[in-house]
């Protein structure tokens, strides 16, 4: 609890007890339990904001840890994805430059390159993220 929770505790066990000292012992079973019972509430509401903030904090880590890139295949895969693309270069290419020559060729190329960007890109998050700028050195300024 906190400072401000013992201070309210306290001034009600007092107002209890002075209730107490007036009404006499015949109703001491009644305050107890009534004040018993603003304890139990205090309690329960402080369990409550604890439990939820925790809660809280566990949704914020999970979804945290979720949006974290990781690698999502492994090296055969991407291995297996590299020769299936040369494979299919070859057929492409004599297609593309028997129909349209040289630009076919260009289109064709570059239609492998980007499927194998792209994929690269899915695999390996971050690869062409941003980079950090390189620090000034102040020792080749004039």
């Amino acid at each position: 609890m906190t400072g401000m929770d013992e201070r309210d505790l306290k001034k009600e066990l007092d107002a209890t007890l002075q209730t107490r000292r007036e009404l006499g012992e015949e109703y001491e079973s009644a305050l107890v339990d009534s004040f018993l019972e603003k304890v139990d509430r205090r309690i329960d509401g402080a369990v409550e904001r604890r439990v939820r903030r925790q809660l809280a904090e566990q949704q914020m880590t999970a979804a945290r840890d979720s949006r974290s890139p990781t690698p999502t295949d492994s090296f055969g895969e991407r291995f297996g994805f590299g020769i299936v693309s040369l494979v299919l270069a070859v057929p492409l290419s004599a297609i593309g430059g028997g129909v349209a020559h040289l630009p076919g060729l260009l289109v064709t190329w570059a239609g492998i390159v980007g499927v194998n960007v792209v994929q690269a890109a899915r695999t390996n998050p971050g690869l062409f993220g941003r980079r950090r700028p390189a620090e000034k050195d102040d020792a080749w300024e004039d």
